[in-house]
């Protein structure tokens, strides 16, 4: 059932990826996307490739301008801000997406806003204070972490977890939304009756790097499964982490529901040995390929991810969310946010919330937290983005 699921489902998104609407000879108006390289955000890359795909470049007379910025961007900002900034040079460029929106990004948006205040401004995944970037941007999306504080504890005990395992270091547990979202974790396994458990691994940035980082990381899980038993969820912080930690736990059991940030291409390549480049921007086919090695390990039903990149969706979904702004068809709400995400995710559900600042307790209409259905690998989707989430763990700090 499973395969003829995703057989149906790669075909049809091949359908849709070659059905896409190149009929913008000479487009009415463009649409910047800034992204960064392969090696820094291929997810936020792919989703750009897909809707050029769908209306086409403007240098050849489509809708999309597509701007990459460098890898080393945080010591290239005042270039960040004039690769932005410069899109408005266009006169027919309606709005400009920016995904992840690293730091500089209010600034270029400030700037675009002075000389085009016509222009929309979408931000994904900021990286700067939501105040600060929110009272710039007209649209601001991220992951919602604070839902996740409590679903992924949940989905942990759903697939058979009775210890839940929490792998950080001091730098990311000073970051107040990942402190957040632990302490969240926290509380819902106490109240859920799922062991909860705090590991320090080393930071990637530090002295060991990340090879001595994973190292670490190799070495811990057969010990904590060991230790915690063999029936442990684990969740880590680092990206650097992922890799080695869902190969050990298909090689000696325990659970993962998803990396911190999701994606089907986040460590799961890597740890399963899988080459994608033939299915790269094929989410439906890349999670075939994935599932079918996990059940063949005899992993199944012990890892989950999304079934599609957030980045992905993001790049792809502002995109279309703008172009039907634009031309009348939708508003900045969630409904429509989640509406223009579907269109590029097939088969994936989505829900979402409003940023709420915690100081204050207002509720920022131009600030959308969303989250995906986790889909377990070997089970199918869980069905999260039904479930409420209980007031009392939204207001933990």
């Amino acid at each position: 059932m499973r395969k003829t699921k995703y057989l149906v489902g790669v075909m049809i998104f091949t359908l849709f990826l070659f059905s896409g609407n190149l009929a913008y000879a000479t487009a009415p108006y463009h649409i910047g996307i800034v992204t960064g390289t392969v090696s820094q955000g291929e997810d936020e890359l792919r989703g750009a490739e897909r809707v050029i795909e769908d209306y086409g470049e403007a240098s050849s007379g489509g809708m999309i301008v597509h701007v990459t910025y460098p890898d080393n961007f945080m010591q290239e900002m005042e270039t960040v801000i004039s690769q932005i900034v410069g899109l408005a040079d266009d006169p027919l460029l309606k709005a400009i997406v920016v995904n992840q929106s690293i730091p500089g990004t209010t600034e270029a948006f400030r700037r675009v806003k002075e000389r085009r205040p016509d222009i929309l401004c979408f931000a994904a995944e900021a990286q700067e204070d939501p105040g600060v970037i929110s009272s710039v941007a007209d649209l601001v999306t991220s992951v919602n972490d604070v839902y996740r504080g409590y679903l992924i504890p949940v989905a942990a005990k759903i697939i058979g977890a009775t210890d839940f395992v929490h792998i950080s270091f001091p730098r990311h547990m000073s970051y107040e939304l990942l402190s957040r979202r632990r302490n969240i974790m926290e509380a819902v396994c106490n109240d859920i009756g799922v062991r909860f458990h705090f590991e320090t691994a080393p930071d990637p940035v530090s002295d060991v790097g990340v090879a001595g980082a994973q190292q670490f990381i190799l070495e811990k899980v057969p010990a904590w499964l060991e230790k915690y038993g063999p029936k442990t969820a684990f969740f880590n912080t680092n990206v650097a982490h992922v890799e080695p930690l869902i190969r050990q736990i298909v090689t000696y059991g325990g659970y993962y529901v998803e990396s911190s940030v999701p994606s089907p291409l986040r460590g799961y390549p890597g740890a399963l040995g899988l080459d994608l480049t033939a299915e790269k921007g094929n989410f439906p086919a890349i999670m075939q390929k994935i599932e079918d090695v996990i059940i063949k390990k005899g992993a199944s039903g012990r890892l989950g991810t999304w079934a599609y990149s957030c980045g992905y969706a993001e790049s792809a979904g502002l995109v279309e969310l703008a172009r039907k702004i634009i031309e009348g068809e939708a508003t900045i709400s969630i409904e429509d946010l989640i509406k223009a995400y579907e269109k590029y995710t097939p088969g994936s559900e989505w829900n979402g919330s409003y940023y709420v600042d915690l100081s204050t307790g207002i509720e920022k209409r131009n600030y959308i937290l969303v989250y995906q259905d986790t889909y377990v690998f070997g089970k199918g989707y869980l069905g999260l983005t039904k479930l409420e989430i209980p007031e009392k763990y939204l207001t933990i700090r």
